[in-house]
């Protein structure tokens, strides 16, 4: 008769051992989808992703559509005297009050950047069009200044102002 001593393994120990390592692959086999399914689709992640914008080959007075999470955003070029126009409004005067400084960032007043979305209905507004040089709702004749301001129609408020911050003088980051 042999006897066996306690601290040697056996072929069933090794059975053990590999029938555990077999199932704890098995069951990460298994989480890795589940846990990778609940990440949001990578065509989502890209619509709502930050854009960057180079300015330098935007001329003056030149006004450029840019699409960030499927919406129009316009970025304008500004003039001097279009700039001028948009500061030296009565504020309080306007359907929606806002100074021509609220609308765009310090030291770059040259550049508007808006939501190109009429903020009646949803349309897109046509850029350097209408009686005050900005935007034009051809739709229902919404009407907005070099600001984005509403001046005259049936939209109730400004056009929209997208999340935006300058890189450099010339490139922007939208979202």
């Amino acid at each position: 008769m042999t006897t066996m001593s306690p601290a040697e393994p056996t072929r069933r120990d090794f059975l053990y051992i590999a029938t555990a390592v077999v199932g704890g692959v098995g069951a990460a086999a298994a989480l890795v989808p589940l846990i990778g399914q609940m990440n949001p689709d990578a065509s989502t992640i890209a619509a709502g992703a930050p854009i960057e914008v180079d300015l330098a080959p935007i001329t003056e007075n030149q006004a450029i559509k840019v699409f960030w999470r499927s919406k129009p955003i316009y970025i304008w070029h500004r003039t001097k005297p279009e700039i001028e126009a948009a500061q030296n409004v009565d504020v309080a005067a306007l359907p929606d009050p806002a100074p021509d400084s609220a609308r765009v960032k310090e030291g770059h007043d040259q550049w508007l950047v808006v939501i190109g979305i009429c903020t009646h209905l949803g349309c897109i507004p046509l850029a350097h069009e209408g009686d005050y040089g900005g935007f034009f709702c051809p739709c229902h004749g919404s009407q907005y200044d070099t600001a984005g301001r509403i001046r005259r129609g049936p939209a109730p408020a400004n056009l929209a102002l997208p999340p935006y911050a300058f890189i450099s003088d010339t490139k922007i980051r939208i979202g």
